[in-house]
């Protein structure tokens, strides 16, 4: 197979754009139900609220707590399930609130996870995309949604309720408007105009990852775009594409990573629009002086029509997932490497 060009260009592969705008919106319709199941708690009162996960849920959880970090009283952390089962956490009691979700329903460490908080006589609030899974069941939690994909946006829904009701947001009304309204559209036409400069970047990484395959792939990101840098690196490049990745937060760059690259390091940085671009902005600043091989995906060159611009990031991540969503589909093609192929993953025990 020839592995430099397969195709005449970028054609929106495996897009469906109203799958696409069926998904957003059927999540945005989620907010009635998210809001109940929020004044229920808010009723029953609590003394903290954790968000945890694994892997690409535990991503998620990074993103929604930096984003209330800065804006809120609340007591809400995040923790890892794998590093909470074996550490623990005293923050954590029988008066907290989980909140976690789950692609399949059964991952190990979260089905672990539930039962040791529904063990401590905790709560639980539980998205789940696949229905009748393992983790649907009514004794694995007190609060369950079920709705596929769009996890991050489930979680923002949650976080922006719990500070709407703190009284920490009072634009509340007026952010879900705009979201319900445009969030959608804006996304989809996001994905549209990266169809071909998404081609182009496949074409070039699955170039020289075939020229330089031991080398790593360095993904920066900050704010709530440190979790997508991680998971894309992780959940996307590694896992589905085997090829090898580092991650790293744009505050941390300085402290160590900036000293390896060179003229032909693979790097892609991340810039959205939430309180902490000025830490990436500083990356962008230093890496032309060092690098020839960067790719800077900045969120302020997209228009996100109806959006106004204190929201927008709150929404760069969503962003940046419809940009790499893009790249994704033509990686695959150019890799000849299906997304949904493991050599280790549930292949067998370990």
């Amino acid at each position: 197979m020839d592995h430099s060009i397969t195709k005449e260009g970028p054609y929106l592969r495996n897009f469906d754009e109203e799958k696409t705008r069926e998904s957003i919106n059927g999540a945005l319709a989620l907010r009635v139900q998210i809001e109940k199941i929020i004044d229920q708690i808010w009723q029953e009162g609590f003394d903290s609220i954790f968000f945890m996960g694994i892997g690409g849920t535990w991503a998620s959880a990074l993103q929604v707590e930096v984003y209330m970090r800065g804006r809120s009283s609340l007591p809400a952390y995040v923790d890892n399930a794998a590093e909470f089962l074996t550490t623990g956490n005293k923050k954590f009691t029988e008066n907290s609130v989980l909140i976690y979700s789950s692609v399949s329903g059964n991952t190990k460490e979260m089905v672990e996870l539930v039962d040791k908080v529904k063990g401590m006589g905790a709560r639980v609030f539980a998205f789940i995309d696949t229905p009748g899974s393992l983790l649907t069941n009514e004794e694995k939690q007190d609060h369950l949604v079920v709705y596929p994909m769009n996890e991050q946006l489930k979680f923002y829904m949650t976080a922006n309720y719990l500070m709407y009701k703190n009284g920490e947001f009072p634009e509340y009304e007026r952010y879900n408007q705009e979201m319900e309204t445009y969030l959608a559209e804006a996304l989809i036409t996001v994905e549209k105009q990266s169809d071909a400069w998404g081609y182009e970047r496949a074409k070039k990484s699955v170039e020289f990852f075939r020229a330089h395959p031991d080398y790593p792939h360095y993904f920066i990101g900050c704010g709530n775009l440190y979790g997508a840098a991680y998971s894309y690196g992780m959940c996307y490049w590694e896992e589905q594409m085997w090829i090898r990745t580092k991650s790293i937060s744009a505050g941390e760059f300085f402290h160590g990573m900036m000293e390896i690259i060179v003229a032909d390091t693979p790097v892609t940085l991340f810039i959205g629009e939430d309180e902490q671009r000025p830490l990436a902005e500083r990356v962008a600043r230093f890496l032309p002086k060092v690098c020839e091989n960067y790719v800077i995906i900045d969120t302020k060159d997209f228009e996100l029509k109806g959006i106004s611009e204190q929201f927008r990031g709150s929404i760069s991540h969503l962003v940046i997932r419809a940009v790499n969503a893009r790249v994704d589909t033509y990686m695959e093609l150019l890799l000849d490497h299906p997304l949904s192929t493991r050599r280790y993953y549930r292949q067998f025990e370990y």
